[in-house]
């Protein structure tokens, strides 16, 4: 009976060991991009066509811009349909709808491209009245309807919003705005991901919608790993989306989920 004992404890022993090696890493594969004002998602499709051959799902929010609630529950809705670990991305007023929204379980990691960054009671009007860009010093852009939704001046929009790319698709963007309802720039935040998530940040160096300096100071307060693209426009994410396309797949190999026994 002591050899049976014996063979017994050893395929107990390695059943033992079967159940404790961890199993490897798989890299995070959800990412969601979300646009900032005045624009839509169309925006992101030179960076989601980079992304998507590199093997990431990837998913764009169409938040409404009727209120800051409103695109923070749309945002959270899109990540509501993720399958597993996400990584989210936004950009300019996007930014703080993901500081908001990226609280949500399945968030990981936050990426934020030339965007705002606030923390909870803050809010990003405030905050780039403190540190203006040059749309803030520039009277008459940014235009009021009588029921208080924004846009920007769609002739002087293509030299401040977007000056680095093709002419014609500037002017394009410029008249296909999504008007923002005034409200979603100074309502303030109750949740500020970037405190429990690793985060990384794109500074558009010759930012004018965005003070490039506030973008930094944004993202050395939540200690995000920061890149720099020198001469990008507020339009960032479309002049430069390789660029902006390898942060975004640094950032998603870095974080790293378990793989499924």
């Amino acid at each position: 009976m002591k050899p049976l004992n014996a063979g017994l404890a050893f395929a107990a022993a390695l059943s033992l060991f079967a159940t404790v090696t961890p199993a490897r890493a798989e890299p995070l594969k959800n990412i969601v991009l979300v646009h900032g004002a005045w624009v839509d998602a169309s925006g992101w499709k030179p960076v989601y066509e980079i992304l998507t051959k590199e093997g990431f799902r990837v998913t764009m929010v169409q938040e409404p811009e009727t209120s800051f609630a409103d695109d923070v529950t749309a945002a959270k809705r899109i990540l509501d349909l993720q399958d597993g670990p996400t990584l989210l991305v936004g950009h300019s007023y996007g930014g703080s709808i993901i500081t908001e929204a990226g609280v949500h379980p399945n968030v990981v990691g936050l990426v934020y491209v030339a965007a705002h960054a606030p923390d909870v009671g803050e809010d990003e009007s405030a905050l780039g009245k403190k540190t203006p860009s040059v749309l803030g010093k520039t009277e008459g852009v940014i235009k009021v309807t009588p029921d208080k939704f924004t846009y920007l001046d769609p002739v002087q929009f293509p030299k401040l919003f977007a000056p680095d790319l093709p002419r014609e698709r500037a002017e394009f963007v410029a008249r296909s705005q999504v008007l923002a309802a005034t409200q979603v720039f100074s309502t303030p935040l109750t949740a500020a991901a970037w405190k429990t998530k690793p985060s990384w940040g794109v500074v558009a160096g010759s930012d004018q919608i965005i003070n490039p300096d506030l973008e930094r100071w944004y993202y050395e307060r939540a200690k995000s790993q920061t890149t720099v693209i020198p001469g990008a426009s507020h339009s960032v994410y479309e002049s430069h989306p390789k660029e902006v396309a390898a942060v975004i797949t640094r950032a998603a190999r870095s974080i790293q989920q378990p793989a499924t026994r």
